[in-house]
């Protein structure tokens, strides 16, 4: 086929489907271009809710500037002023210690300390757990290419304690993963490069902090590097909705079986109240793993057996708005993660009015609470009222909350997150061999190399370059 004939689908209308299409025009205007996506409205899992004066997210809020694409794609489309930094001036965060909020110390980043006087002065941490973490610097490297569990990762480089109490609670917060399982090569390969590298984490991320200008205020995460849009994730999803030609999406356009010819392309059979058989010379499959196993049921099942080895956690998230004397808390940070040694029923909790502005009402507060994440999936079966007085409860104690939330609001995903456990990358590799012997295939999402919204959009992208390069 000639790039003048060439029609390429794209199933799923997420972030990943959308930035592959956007990304297809980019590169050739004369592609016919068909954008499938099951449900009534694009964006996935990215939905924005104004309700009440509260302005809620049902997923992410917001994304990290550290890897370009995101941000990229922002410039790409003239988005980029729509963008918010977070508040400068509470760019901290906290744990859960003894049943109190504690700031993480300043520099801790995940897994490598950067600064050594906050970890030594932190009340998080005893006096035993301190020296362990700071014999870090001296810990020879692993002298193996093995895989590692960050469980296994953490500990042996930070000791238990500092994994139990930081590390644990960061990562689940991110990753709603059993860090038992979750690859390091992964899902944080940056800090086992770091160990290669620099032979401890304390030397590299120091290293890292005299030759690159960094935040190193900021607790946690380096928040001065997030940004979210103004009016919110679904703004950014419209943005590049619009983008495309007039035509190009089909809404509550279920593809229901997909067939390969060879030497003929893609035949994609669509349900939904128009049932049709779409010919199509490549397509790109920008849709979670599960889904991606049942389209690949009927062309390949060595490749649909490959994806469904990859595991999915639940997770739940609770909004709650309350007016801003009830809460006894100063909000001085953007939230809070909660180690499982606490023994609580949730795993973090979002200050998303703090974070961000326009977020709720004047004299209000809207704070979004996690729930569930590998261990402990049941909670996200629990009934609403169950689930929203479990939150409030913890949530109260926490905050020191009085009364009644003025606002709520439940999200539930039980199958949101992709677990990047033991030997994920090899079996990326081996989906992704398989895959490339069909022609005109090519497959994106959370799912391949990372689960933020930059690495989904660097999916869908590279996903179309791969498809135009081989036209």
């Amino acid at each position: 086929m000639t790039r003048l004939s060439a029609r390429i689908g794209v199933v799923g209308g997420g972030i990943t489907g959308l930035a592959a299409a956007h990304r297809l025009l980019e590169l050739d205007h004369s592609i016919d271009i068909t954008l499938l996506e099951a449900g009534s409205r694009l964006g996935g899992i990215l939905q924005t809710v104004q309700s009440d004066g509260f302005s809620v997210e049902y997923s992410a809020d917001n994304f990290i500037t550290n890897v370009p694409w995101a941000l990229d794609l922002c410039r790409r489309i003239g988005f980029e002023e729509q963008l918010l930094q977070t508040n400068s001036q509470y760019r901290q965060a906290f744990v859960v210690h003894k049943g109190r909020l504690r700031k993480i110390p300043e520099g801790f980043l995940i897994v490598a300390p950067s600064r050594i006087w906050p970890v030594m002065t932190t009340p998080i941490l005893s006096l035993r757990g301190k020296l362990r973490l700071a014999c870090e610097y001296w810990i020879p490297p692993a002298n193996t290419e093995e895989d590692e569990s960050l469980a296994s990762f953490a500990t042996r480089r930070l000791g238990r304690e500092a994994y139990e109490r930081l590390v644990q609670p960061l990562v689940g917060a991110i990753y709603t993963a059993d860090p038992e399982k979750l690859s390091v090569k992964a899902a944080l390969p940056r800090f086992s490069k770091m160990e290669r590298e620099h032979g401890s984490l304390i030397r590299a991320a120091r290293r890292e902090q005299k030759t690159r200008r960094q935040d190193t205020t900021s607790s946690g995460a380096r928040y001065g590097m997030f940004m979210a849009p103004r009016d919110g994730l679904s703004s950014l999803v419209q943005a590049i909705a619009a983008r495309l030609p007039a035509g190009t999406v089909r809404l509550n356009s279920t593809v229901e079986q997909m067939k390969f010819h060879k030497n003929d392309g893609w035949t994609l059979s669509i349900g939904g109240g128009q049932p049709e058989r779409l010919k199509v010379d490549a397509v790109i499959v920008a849709t979670p793993s599960h889904q991606t196993t049942r389209l690949m049921s009927d062309v390949d099942r060595e490749l649909a057996g490959l994806l469904e080895r990859i595991p999915h956690s639940a997770c739940a998230i609770v909004s709650l708005g309350y007016r801003r004397d009830q809460i006894g808390h100063p909000l001085d940070g953007f939230g809070f993660v909660v180690p499982a040694a606490e023994g609580r029923g949730i795993l973090a909790g979002s200050f998303s009015s703090v974070k961000f502005s326009d977020r709720a009402p004047a004299g209000c507060e809207l704070i979004r609470v996690f729930v569930g994440g590998a261990r402990q999936s049941e909670l996200v079966e629990l009934p609403d009222k169950a689930l929203r007085e479990l939150v409030v409860t913890e949530l109260g104690e926490l905050l020191s909350i009085s009364g009644d939330p003025v606002f709520n609001s439940i999200c539930r995903w039980p199958t949101v997150m992709p677990q990047y456990h033991l030997g994920h990358c090899d079996l990326i590799d081996r989906i992704e061999a398989r895959a490339a012997r069909l022609p005109g295939l090519a497959l994106a999402g959370n799912w391949t190399y990372g689960v933020g919204i930059p690495h989904c959009i660097h999916s869908g992208e590279s996903a179309a370059e791969r498809t135009v390069s081989e036209m």
